[in-house]
């Protein structure tokens, strides 16, 4: 394999961002991001040098402190050790410069070699690396090194305005690598990470970037045209986009979100998409959920949740969940399928959903649901859980009838 060159700007570049991610709490993309735009003179290589390798080095961190065998710290120099590190360990030659000295004679196998534990050698926080196999047991080691795996991209055909073949056959037209998933009926999956706003299809709403296993819950909920439907944690509406497609864009389709913000995005993207059925409703509107009570034929609860299911998309949550975070969420989760599972009609269907690997925020919170007085209506129809992979996240959800 040919060493890429490197260039002392792009390195500190890589440096700067591990720094104000591990040094200030902040988020390694939005640190990229930023870094983007301050070094406009950056061409395009040298951009995508700096985001992959800072997200590589994000995904590692333990592991390459391991290797270098010095505890975690946001130290230049003690950077400069550790980009050495990550460079012998990705198999390339360092270049004759005085910084990257102290590790040139590193024998990165050897040192691999006497290192062990899945969150050392999968690189995971000690205590989730402890929480996640209490919960998960054996599985844990096998879906830690899945999530380790870089995600490719995964686009969802818009089948208001197209087709799976059309697309495919736009985007090989545009030079695209692209192919049906190998699992996910409808999804396709994108070679590389190229620019994909600039494309026609894209700009006119034929097709939409979503993660494979993501594309999998509205059709679990598998709403029927003509219905009412709300999509009570819309987020940006990637799903809300889905689930108006499947009802053929006819029907009442309510999108709500506990940060009203969001749902003015949310209504530029159903435009683009042709959808013309979604409505918006914030949670902080006075008297909506005795509003909306008993109205909906199907509900969608794509609870907050721990992301501990998309980690290959995002690999500062290894780093950036705690603990106390982990007993929030699960609060908030058990709050919002209690309060919100009263928008549902009888004989209506309900999908909880997280994109967390943790059976706590996962079957665990269903039981407790069912348990509970507000839940003593509904029966469980069926759950299923998406394991991360090499072309999607993980998921998991549960589909529930409410029967009086």
């Amino acid at each position: 394999m040919a060493t890429p060159k490197l260039f002392p700007n792009i390195v500190a570049g890589v440096l700067e961002a591990l720094e104000m991610s591990f040094g200030k709490g902040l988020y390694a993309d939005k640190v990229v991001e930023r870094l983007l735009r301050q070094n406009k003179k950056w061409g395009s290589r040298d951009r995508s040098f700096v985001a992959e390798h800072t997200y590589e080095m994000v995904r590692w961190w333990a592991l390459l402190w391991g290797i270098l065998g010095e505890e975690p710290t946001t130290k230049r120099k003690d950077l400069q050790k550790l980009f050495g590190v990550y460079w012998l360990w990705r198999g390339f030659d360092l270049p004759d410069w005085p910084k990257f000295d102290a590790v040139r004679g590193i024998d990165v196998e050897e040192r691999l070699s006497a290192l062990s534990g899945t969150a050392t050698l999968e690189s995971y926080a000690h205590w989730f690396d402890e929480e996640a196999r209490k919960q998960l047991g054996t599985k844990w080691d096998t879906i830690a090194r899945a999530m380790n795996i870089p995600n490719a991209v995964n686009l969802r055909v818009n089948t208001l305005k197209s087709s799976e073949e059309n697309v495919l056959i736009e985007l090989n037209n545009a030079g695209l690598e692209v192919q049906p998933h190998p699992v996910f009926d409808k999804a396709l999956v994108l070679k590389g990470r190229p620019r994909l706003n600039n494309l026609e299809g894209f700009k006119t709403g034929r097709f939409e970037v979503q993660d494979a296993g993501s594309q999998s819950i509205a059709p679990f909920l598998n709403p029927k045209p003509g219905s009412t439907v709300i999509d009570a944690c819309a987020g940006a509406g990637g799903k809300t986009l889905h689930l108006g497609a499947l009802m053929k864009n006819d029907g009442k389709l309510i999108a709500m979100d506990v940060e009203g913000r969001k749902l003015g995005e949310l209504l530029k993207r159903t435009q683009r998409s042709g959808l013309t059925i979604v409505q918006t409703r914030a949670w902080e509107e006075p008297g909506v959920l005795d509003e909306l009570s008993n109205s909906a034929d199907y509900v969608l609860l794509d609870v907050p949740c721990s992301g501990s299911g998309v980690i290959k998309r995002e690999p500062d949550t290894k780093w950036k969940l705690q603990p106390e975070h982990l007993d929030r969420l699960e609060s908030v989760q058990f709050s919002i399928i209690r309060d919100y599972s009263r928008l549902l009609k009888i004989d209506g269907i309900m999908v909880y959903a997280t994109c967390s690997i943790l059976p706590k925020e996962n079957r665990l919170q269903v039981d407790a649901f069912l348990a509970h007085p507000a839940g003593a209506q509904f029966e469980l129809l069926e759950d299923c859980t998406v394991n991360p992979s090499h072309h999607n996240d993980g998921f998991y959800m549960a589909r529930l009838r409410k029967l009086a």
